[in-house]
């Protein structure tokens, strides 16, 4: 997931290089929401691990 945020976010600057603010602005919305959402699975993976020790 960490992976498509990434990709996501050189996409952003890819377009926004070009000049394509609109789709810059939506793909970086989308690679902060993937970021957003694998910390919140990390956290609570981490969470679960130390639940289970």
């Amino acid at each position: 997931m960490l992976c498509w945020a990434l990709l996501f976010f050189i996409f952003a600057f890819i377009t926004g290089v070009v000049g394509f603010a609109g789709v810059a602005m939506v793909s970086a919305s989308v690679a902060k929401m993937l970021f957003f959402v694998f910390l919140a699975l990390l956290a609570l993976t981490f969470a679960a691990y130390l639940v289970r020790e």
